[in-house]
């Protein structure tokens, strides 16, 4: 009779350790075995090794001074850069013509009838609003300097990114090349900017309107490309099929089916031009931001406010209306046009014949009094000594003391290698060898640009600030998921918010918390939490009802709906939500060095400050690699998911 063997039971393994993430930091941890020793014998344990350092110093010093020694000699900057510069100075002083030509009544009387044309009366009425506000608050030969740069700044930049755009759309190849040059672009910080047209162009408008340009063009370039990639391939086949050239293929086909995108292209140009010129300010833009600017430097809240204002309507203004283009609500006919115009011209006429071209002093506002007197009693009564709560200057001596020194000593404590370990088991099991490997990468470059302890103290300061904006943005955008009312009431708030420019959002919190780490890292939270709040809402409101009604129907609780069924489900949006936020954080607390943010940030202000190419440079190199690191490690994909190695 045959002997039946019982099977030999196989060792069950924790279902942790099956993971797919436990098997990439298991591989990770031995070779880190194999790989520290000799790091640590070879190259020490502490902060980033000299040996490993590259001086630029010397080699950007010595371009620095060529191009000093031969801006106004030299062929190519007198027949080329002057020749250019001289086309901006003559363009910007034209459209500011046009616009005191047309008087205040002429101007606004034509925005109110574009706005018109393209989103409907409403806005036409909030636009016209808009622009009397600015006349209100002593604000119209400033405004109208921002709109002349805008206006030139914004048609170079669109022209500039829709060829870039047009050429990747076109051509993988060109696709593949502009990538990572765009990425850069978006990455570097503005003052990083600044330093380079500084020095080529000098102080005044041309470098204002070319930082701008370089600033606000790669948004209309990948949106374009991404446009004509988009293009219904039926239709493009079926308009091949009748026999049309590539040329009329794009004009007649792939131009049309990419119109929302160009639009959408036009609205984020026509925001990041407006929030660089007001950070060109500090290289002679005038206008709106050198008002903000000057009220910055004296802690002047009152006359900050009344220029930030004009600024925060324009944006507004601006974002509703290209907007309303692209969700295509436009009526544009040829009569309607001729009708605007015509009325606009009868107003600019009228305002000159009543001698009415500037706006009359007497019907301006002064509010910079009673907000100076309000900040005064804020910071009397609540910069300090507020009973059991304590007042803002403690609150910010509180987190500095407990939250960014803490940071950013353990961080500057860790060994070098210790810090590119942590980024490489972060970002690899979220995503491919390929992804780690690049943040990996663009933290050593930090460490060979010869900047590692104050790009640690700039990480510090984005790590606490993302921890921050996370915890209320997930949590404000949860209460709106679950909410109509309360989304209906902070939807306006959000708005205003998020169009406000960077540089704006200094002016507070320096009044109620002074200048240091801290402000930096309260004026970045603010800057970044309407973006999270959103994306966070959108997230869950898209969760698949059918999931909701399932949970339900087995008696879930609305808690464990949220925990178990929404958050899941609105994994990707919630990821996205993380990676925008530490974007924006990032491009803030780098103008936090303007109000004592110190580390990566001061030194971008100080080489622009004192014209220091090799100083402002490496900062920027840094910040771009430190944000480059931090891009890999908080935007995991589907696909990268499953190409892991």
């Amino acid at each position: 009779m045959a002997t039946v063997t019982a099977p030999t039971p196989r060792l069950a393994l924790p279902t942790a350790l099956k993971h797919q993430a436990f098997r990439k930091l298991a591989l990770l941890a031995l070779a880190a075995a194999v790989l520290v020793p000799i790091a640590n014998a070879r190259w020490s344990s502490g902060s980033w090794p000299d040996t490993l350092t590259v001086d630029l110093t010397r080699p950007l010093t010595a371009v620095s001074d060529w191009i000093i020694d031969n801006r106004d000699s030299h062929p190519l900057f007198l027949y080329f850069f002057g020749y250019l510069s001289n086309a901006v100075v003559l363009s910007v002083r034209a459209v500011y013509l046009v616009l005191l030509a047309a008087g205040w009544a002429g101007v606004t009387a034509a925005a109110a009838l574009v706005a018109w044309r393209t989103a409907g009366l409403r806005l036409a009425l909030g636009t016209a609003a808009a622009f009397l506000a600015c006349g209100l608050l002593g604000m119209w030969v400033p405004t109208m300097q921002t709109l002349a740069l805008m206006v030139v700044a914004v048609l170079a930049s669109v022209v500039t990114g829709a060829l870039l755009g047009l050429a990747a759309g076109l051509s993988d190849r060109m696709d593949r090349a502009l990538r990572p040059v765009l990425d850069t672009m978006q990455v570097l910080p503005a003052f990083a900017y600044l330093l380079p047209v500084v020095l080529v162009f000098g102080i005044g408008v041309p470098a204002a309107v070319l930082a701008t340009v370089v600033y606000a063009a790669p948004p209309m370039a990948r949106l374009t490309a991404l446009g004509l990639r988009g293009a219904d391939k039926g239709v493009l086949e079926a308009v091949e099929s009748l026999g049309a050239t590539a040329r009329q293929r794009l004009l007649t086909a792939r131009l049309p089916l990419a119109r929302r995108e160009l639009l959408l292209g036009l609205n984020q140009t026509i925001m990041m031009a407006l929030s660089m010129a007001v950070i060109a300010s500090v290289i002679g833009a005038g206008g709106l931001g050198d008002r903000v600017y000057q009220a910055l430097a004296s802690v002047d809240v009152g006359a900050a406010l009344a220029a930030g204002i004009p600024i925060v309507l324009l944006a507004v203004v601006l974002d509703r209306v290209t907007g309303a283009a692209g969700d295509g609500m436009p009526r544009t006919g040829r009569a309607a046009w001729a009708y605007a115009l015509a009325a606009t011209v009868a107003a600019a006429v009228a305002g000159r014949l009543a001698g009415r071209l500037d706006w009359p002093d007497a019907w301006t506002v002064n509010i910079a009094e009673p907000v100076n007197h309000a900040v005064d009693w804020m910071t009397a009564h609540l910069y300090s000594g507020v009973p059991v709560v304590g007042g803002t200057a403690d609150w910010a001596g509180h987190f500095t003391t407990w939250v960014l020194d803490p940071v950013r000593d353990g961080l500057q404590g860790l060994p070098w290698w210790a810090v590119l370990l942590l980024v490489a088991a972060v970002a690899w099991p979220i995503g491919t060898w390929r992804t780690a490997l690049t943040a990996v990468l663009a933290m050593a470059a930090i460490g060979v640009l010869g900047v590692w302890t104050p790009a640690l103290d700039t990480l510090s300061q984005v790590l606490a600030a993302v921890a921050v904006t996370l915890v209320l943005g997930f949590a404000t955008g949860i209460a709106a998921a679950r909410s109509d009312r309360f989304e209906a009431l902070l939807r306006p708030v959000l708005d205003i918010f998020q169009t406000m420019p960077q540089f704006v959002y200094l002016i507070p919190v320096v009044a109620l918390f002074g200048v240091g780490r801290a402000p930096a890292v309260a004026a970045a939270v603010v800057y970044a939490l309407p973006a999270v709040v959103r994306i966070t809402a959108q997230g869950l409101r898209q969760v698949d009802p059918a999931a909701l009604e399932s949970a339900r129907s087995l008696g879930a609780t609305p808690g464990q709906q949220l925990r178990q069924v929404q958050l899941p489900l609105a994994r990707s949006a919630l990821l996205l939500a993380v990676n925008q936020g530490v974007v924006l954080v990032l491009a803030v607390v780098i103008i936090g060095g303007l109000v004592g943010g110190g580390a990566l940030g001061y030194d971008a202000v100080f080489g622009l400050a004192q014209g220091d190419l090799a100083t402002g440079l490496v900062a920027g190199a840094a910040i771009v690699c430190l944000g480059l690191m931090l891009d890999r490690v908080t935007q995991p994909t589907e696909r990268r998911a499953r190409k892991g190695a």
